[in-house]
């Protein structure tokens, strides 16, 4: 593999030499002799490293070196000076920059400091690759249709064709697509997942492919989309089925042309991704009231997988049970077990919200019972609890202790639905954050779940 190096500087002749030497070593090279056309040019390529003047036209190289650092911070820039002193040197380092050269230029330097910056590169890739591994994606399921998924998916991954997942919500669909990624060539770039149906139909073109700065009111910086944060990885559509018909038409003509445009530009910016969507809907109905393109549907359902809901994979629920009692409770510091009647009424009921719901109720089991081995009572009393609103031990409390106990499980079970939001949760019960984090302390809510703000 060719490494791709961007040369940039005003001076011809610098371009050239730096060209040459550059090339002689392997290495593909791009040059640039201002900063508006480097910015362009790190946008439409894939840079591995960037050599760049203080002094250019248009845009300074400092400002570009901001540009770099704070958009494409793994990209090694080199800073290069015929006027530079300690001081700029101490600024570009600041800044981000990889490692400051002086002209005349030292060739064999500038060669040094290409092999270890793009080796650095590499290195900080394999370390991203690395941490995604330290929680390996897993999909549990012994049934015979999860199996045959699951046996397909390495197959799948290798080609870059697209792929269409059905199913209800809470089946796991996010997951396979994970899995699809982790086995695919691209597994060392990113893997970006944004849910259609919960952005505003107003905000999803700039959410998908970016706008520039004062495209809109509140647009006050350049901001990159899903499409080309994904560049050269997979992205990952949930809900496709949401998507307006306006906001369609775009993505059928990135997957077929493989380029974009930013909101409020008329810049073509190239991308490279592997497209995963999903959606609950019918999508051929979706068609046939014309609220989904066929043209896209096509385009999108080159592979299309199934995901059968929980109900129909019984078989799967013991599997799932014991996998999610070994990470919260792990998670937790506990020890927990089912015993075989508790488990067995988990798997006699109808779990609307699939894998997800199961995995809630499970999490909420284990928070709410000190007991090391969960009992059919157990499991009885707080299914019972959430079905009737109501607890057996109830009848036994005064109303003080009613309320402190329904308060407690109406929180706890809102938050572990928010995924520990403390601002999500708070707009769900519609009550201030500083209420209910007020709320978490005089409950003892906190000390079991790990929260966040944001």
């Amino acid at each position: 593999m060719k490494y791709k190096v961007l040369v940039v500087d005003d001076e011809e002749k610098i371009r050239e030499t730096i060209s040459d030497i550059l090339s002689d070593e392997d290495y593909e090279v791009i040059c640039s002799n201002d900063g508006e056309d480097a910015i362009k040019k790190i946008l439409l390529e894939d840079i591995d490293a960037v050599l760049l003047d203080v002094m250019l036209p248009k845009k300074g190289g400092m400002a570009v070196l901001d540009y770099i650092h704070s958009e494409f911070p793994l990209i090694p820039a080199l800073i290069i000076s015929g006027h530079g002193d300690i001081k700029m040197a101490v600024e570009a380092m600041k800044k981000g920059a990889y490692d400051f050269l002086e002209k005349p230029l030292a060739f064999e330097r500038i060669l040094n400091s290409i092999r270890n910056a793009v080796k650095l590169k590499e290195l900080q890739m394999e370390n991203l690759n690395l941490k995604s591994k330290i929680e390996p994606v897993q999909f549990v399921g012994n049934s015979r249709g999860i199996q045959e998924i699951l046996a397909k998916l390495p197959q799948i991954a290798q080609s870059d064709a697209s792929v269409l997942i059905t199913g209800e919500n809470g089946t796991g669909k996010e997951l396979v697509a994970r899995m699809i990624h982790s086995y695919s060539l691209r597994k060392n770039f990113p893997f970006i997942s944004i849910n259609c149906a919960a952005i505003p139909e107003t905000l999803i073109e700039s959410e998908l492919f970016g706008f520039e700065k004062g495209a809109f009111t509140g647009a006050f910086r350049q901001k990159k989309g899903k499409f080309e944060t994904a560049h050269r990885g997979t992205l990952f559509l949930d809900e496709i089925g949401d998507l307006s018909l306006a906001a369609q038409a775009k993505v059928l003509r990135a997957v077929q042309e493989k380029e974009i445009q930013r909101v409020g530009s008329n810049e073509i910016i190239k991308v490279d991704v592997r497209l995963i969507t999903a959606t609950n809907k019918d999508i051929t109905d979706e068609i046939r009231q014309g609220k989904f393109r066929q043209d896209l549907f096509y385009r999108l359902n080159v592979i299309p997988i199934s995901i059968p809901p929980l109900r129909e994979r019984k078989d799967d629920i013991e599997p799932l049970i014991l996998y999610f009692i070994d990470e919260l409770a792990t998670k937790r510091g506990k020890t927990a077990s089912l015993s075989r009647a508790a488990i067995h009424i988990l798997e006699n009921r109808n779990w609307g919200g699939n894998v997800r719901e199961l995995r809630n109720f499970i999490e909420r089991m284990i928070i709410l019972n000190n007991k090391a081995k969960i009992e059919a009572e157990d499991v009885m009393k707080l299914l019972y609890s959430e079905e009737n609103n109501i607890d057996f031990k109830y009848e036994k409390m005064n109303l003080r202790e009613a309320k402190h106990d329904f308060e407690k499980k109406l929180i706890l079970n809102r938050l572990i639905s928010m995924n520990n939001n403390i601002t999500k949760t708070a707009e769900s019960l519609k009550i201030e954050r500083t209420y209910l984090h007020r709320k978490i302390k005089e409950l003892k809510i906190d000390s079991d779940l790990e929260l966040t703000e944001e």
